[in-house]
């Protein structure tokens, strides 16, 4: 299973995108403005869709995408996220007012993309995935996933704050590789709190929630464009990132756009 980086940032500058992970070449995990470095031919080829939750930067290239290569498709795109989620996308975004409903265009009957609820703890198969739905604790309904080709789990935290079922569930997977969000620095922590995001002194807690025996690769995502440096400095003053010294914890890894991951 191949994981391509398309966005991994908090917000938007140069060379910076937000979250959108492609994965293989039918699946998108998220749709934030990372997708618009996809060609036409690889945009067409998504066929299912992914949805943490309805921030704007992980849905914003959604509407575009879907309008760019509606044309090239013979199927509706499907779009998998919680009910609230897929409600507010639907009230806010695709309501023939900053966007046509695609669910009715060309016609209800063959639409050009079509919402899919899931639940917290669903698990799906899409193509040769098998996807889970994982608990997340942020400022509206969200998820995190992980997905698997038949070998150890990708997952992605999605964004989220403490999050102790996360772990206990995390625990029981065999984890291949984890995405998980910081978005904030420690001098920003009370922010982070209030916006229900990670800053590195609470992220250092929420690791020591892995079983002592698991060990993988853990990569840092979402981080604020003018303070990545400052929280991969904090990061490092409990965790060591590459390369390893002797007494390391943890993988701890910089996620960048453009990476390309085997799991």
């Amino acid at each position: 299973m191949k994981i391509r980086v398309l966005g991994c940032s908090g917000a938007i500058a140069k060379d910076c995108r937000t979250t959108s992970f492609l994965v293989d070449e039918d699946l998108l995990v998220d749709a934030g403005t990372g997708v618009g470095d996809l060609t036409l031919p690889e945009m067409a080829a998504i066929n299912d869709v992914l949805i943490t939750h309805s921030h704007l930067d992980h849905i914003a290239n959604l509407p575009l995408m879907i309008d760019s290569v509606a044309s090239m498709r013979t199927q509706a795109l499907r779009v998998h996220a919680l009910p609230e989620t897929i409600a507010a996308m639907q009230q806010y975004i695709f309501n023939n007012t900053i966007w046509p409903d695609f669910t009715k265009i060309p016609s209800a009957e063959k639409p050009f993309l079509s919402f899919h609820p899931l639940q917290t703890g669903a698990r799906l198969r899409i193509a040769n995935k098998m996807v889970e739905a994982l608990p997340a604790v942020h400022t509206v309904p969200a998820v995190g996933y992980a997905i698997t080709a038949g070998a150890g789990c990708w997952v992605f935290s999605g964004d989220t704050e403490r999050n102790p079922a996360f772990w206990k569930r995390i625990n029981q997977m065999n984890v291949a590789m984890l995405v998980i969000e910081t978005a904030f620095s420690n001098r920003e922590k009370q922010l982070a709190h209030l916006s229900l995001h990670l800053s590195p002194n609470v992220l250092a807690d929420e690791l020591d929630q892995i079983d002592k025996t698991k060990h993988f690769p853990i990569y840092i995502t979402h981080t604020k464009p003018a303070e990545t440096e400052q929280i991969m400095e904090e990061i490092q003053r409990f965790d060591q990132t590459q390369p390893f010294g002797p007494n390391v914890t943890h993988d701890i890894r910089w996620l960048r756009a453009g990476q390309e991951l085997t799991v």
